[in-house]
């Protein structure tokens, strides 16, 4: 095609610009062509043309398809209206000039005369705003009545779309690949089909048990950050649902296609549904598990034979990838399962003494690891406490670890004095590695007592980091942080022999014990952890041990392969109250936490401003953790002279509520934003047990 030929049509550059001389509605090609004056060209007056050429111009005006021709030595361009869309505003100043270069293909066919097939070219086009646009053109030559060679037609069809699509399974495999959970994938499906797809409704189903569980996105639906972040709203549907099409795929494990009509009339749950009217349902299959997608529009729509491949290709991808998810969460609950019967329930509640622990897996989550942590009163009164780390990330690791927590707490109970327990542990760990004929065994212990009468901890280490302790600032200076000095002794297993220092906490200081997860990166060294701990445990505001076992984990920068935990212990300023109330997995559960909490903050005289923030954030959250995890919540509140703090524990993984619960419980993640911006601090700590969201409300200068 003259004036473009294998190049874009935006690069021409024999084109002078014309700025407004666009084509009015009226200002067809063929009306233009008419009018143009051919005389003033190599071609002559229109009249005189050869009527072979007549004949194709004639063609060329009428077709549908975008088509050009290129005519004479110059390439004098004349194209039709399909083909003007594709030159946005070169259009009509391209009409009857010659191109310099009328490109490789073009040249080819008038030079030889052979027809030239270009199979993808991608152009840049301006129809609106430029646009990267993709096509497939035809060249073939145009002889005169003698057979001369006298131009080239092109006929062009854009496969934008298909090609656009194409490179989209090509995403979504890359997607799936990183998706570890059922969650995870039905994230990637749903964001795949309303982006390549543009679809007005999409379903993702699973089996589970006897029925089919499923999560739906509709056009329109508002979405943010949080939604990302939270799990997916799961539904479920009875395999017996008469009509169901996601369920009569995933059964039959045929596909079905509907271009007009009302294919979820039977089965629709609301006015979204009934408007439906084309539907494409695709069976997901595979050795463990069966399952649907569906994709539907408002308007008919022909699922053509390209499309219906397209669509059985993604499927056959997002079966594969439901299946690996669904394997992992297996392993994955045994591997949760192993960890919580090796790490404390719950841990002490003490009058002037706060705790808090946070257990982060490390690898993929697919293993028990050998960190743990633990604290426990003893018989006299005192607090024992321990944080350790078995090597590897492993089955045996667990083990190790599960019975080197028990024998500490035997060992404690008896003689707590830390050599006296390291010691007993030294032999255990040795036996243990004489038994198995494995002297690999490693096993690292951080242990103390704690005198609650006066806040002295005396502590002996087995190879262990010291633990970090936190001065609260006096007398308005900043608050300190520093290493605590404890004496070095040898892993156990080793035969060493263990020494003690001793530290005091005085009111408003926490001491945190955490394991090497948490300051070790690779490329790094281990005294730049250890340096990046200590500042951020400095610059925390408080020395609230949620908080600071939250930004303990997050202190170094880079992702870390190994298992994270960290306990802290703080010496409160003053005595401080707290509550906990058990919510039911049921719809009337937020508002039966609120009117508690009202009544319960009120009887300590928190202020009003506080209480309406906090009692905003707890129900958020707790509908959050009652939608998405399906089980029971656990709220506490927590209160003394400085601050407020609210957490929200929940022990499921996936959401379970049934369609009636869930349809009540709408808020779709929004507490997120609303803790952001109403508290003072906030977190989420994940645990072997489920995962606690807190929030922090500073009550120093509240006005009540």
């Amino acid at each position: 095609m003259a004036g473009t030929g294998g190049v874009s049509p935006s690069a021409v550059p024999t084109l002078p610009a014309q700025p407004g001389s666009g084509p009015r509605p009226a200002e067809l090609c063929a009306d233009l062509v008419a009018a143009f004056d051919w005389g003033r060209t190599a071609l002559g007056p229109q009249a005189g043309w050869d009527p072979a050429i007549r004949t194709v111009l004639d063609l060329l005006l009428d077709a549908p398809l975008p088509m050009a021709l290129a005519l004479g030595d110059g390439f004098l361009l004349i194209y039709n209206d399909a083909y003007a869309e594709l030159l946005g505003p070169l259009h009509p100043a391209a009409l009857g000039r010659p191109a310099e270069e009328p490109g490789p293909a073009i040249a080819e066919v008038y030079r030889t005369g052979r027809a030239v097939l270009e199979p993808e070219a991608q152009l840049t086009l301006t129809r609106g705003e430029a646009e990267q646009a993709f096509l497939t053109r035809g060249h073939s030559p145009v002889h005169d009545s003698t057979g001369k060679t006298v131009g080239v037609l092109t006929v062009a069809a854009e496969t934008t779309q298909v090609t656009r699509r194409l490179q989209s399974l090509g995403e979504l495999t890359s997607r799936l690949a990183g998706a570890l959970t059922i969650d995870d994938v039905a994230r990637v499906v749903l964001g795949y089909a309303t982006a390549s797809f543009d679809v007005d409704h999409c379903v993702f189903a699973v089996d589970d048990g006897a029925a089919y569980r499923y999560v739906r996105r509709v056009r329109g639906e508002m979405l943010d950050e949080a939604d990302e972040r939270l799990p997916p709203v799961w539904k479920r549907v009875s395999a017996q649902a008469p009509g169901a099409p996601m369920v009569t795929a995933a059964l039959t494990g045929r596909p079905s296609f509907v271009a007009d009509g009302e294919p979820l009339r039977q089965v629709a749950n609301d006015r979204h549904e009934r408007r439906i009217r084309a539907l494409a349902a695709l069976p997901l299959r595979a050795p463990s598990l069966t399952g649907a997608i569906t994709l539907g529009y408002r308007v008919a729509h022909a699922w053509l034979p390209a499309e219906r491949a397209l669509l059985t290709a993604a499927a056959e991808l997002i079966a594969q990838a439901a299946e690996r998810a669904r394997r992992f969460e297996a392993q994955h609950g045994t591997a949760q399962l192993l960890q919580r019967s090796m790490l404390p329930e719950h841990l002490p509640e003490l009058d002037t003494f706060r705790l808090a622990a946070r257990y982060d897996v490390g690898v993929d989550g697919n293993a028990a690891g050998g960190d743990f942590y633990d604290a426990f009163e003893l018989s006299d009164g005192r607090l024992a406490m321990v944080l350790g780390d078995v090597a590897g990330h492993d089955v045996r690791a667990a083990a190790v670890m599960g019975q080197v927590r028990a024998a500490l707490r035997a060992l404690a109970l008896t003689d707590p004095a830390p050599p006296s327990v390291l010691a007993g542990l030294d032999r255990l760990v040795g036996s243990l590695g004489a038994e198995s004929r494995n002297e690999e065994i490693f096993v690292t212990v951080v242990y103390g007592v704690l005198d609650i009468s006066d806040g002295t901890i005396t502590l002996a280490s087995a190879g262990h980091p010291p633990p970090v302790l936190r001065r609260a600032g006096v007398a308005g200076e900043p608050a300190t942080a520093e290493l605590v000095k404890v004496p070095p002794g040898a892993p156990l297993g080793l035969g060493g022999r263990w020494q003690t220092g001793q530290v005091r906490l005085e009111p408003g200081d926490t001491i945190l014990m955490f394991s090497d997860g948490v300051v070790e990166r690779r490329g790094r060294s281990l005294n730049e952890g250890l340096d990046a701990l200590v500042a951020v445990t400095a610059a925390a505001g408080g020395g609230d041990p949620r908080v600071l076992c939250s930004l303990a984990t997050s202190a170094v920068e880079g992702p870390t392969d190994d298992d994270v935990a960290v306990l802290a212990v703080e010496r409160a300023i003053a005595l401080s109250r707290s509550a906990t109330m058990l919510v039911p997995a049921e719809p009337t559960g937020p508002s039966r936490v609120r009117q508690w909490m009202t009544t319960r903050l009120r009887e300590w005289s928190v202020p009003e401003p506080v209480i309406g923030a906090a009692i905003l954030c707890t129900s958020e959250l707790t509908t959050n953790a009652l939608l998405h995890a399906g089980t029971p919540a656990q709220v506490r509140v927590d209160l003394n002279a400085e601050r407020l703090l609210v957490s929200v524990a929940d022990t499921g993984t996936r959401g379970t509520v049934i369609r009636a619960h869930a349809d009540t419980m709408s808020s779709r993640g929004r507490g997120l934003g609303l803790i952001e911006d109403l508290s003072d601090s906030w977190g989420t700590d994940p645990t072997v047990r489920g995962t606690t969201v807190w929030f922090e409300m500073l009550l120093t200068g509240t006005q009540s």
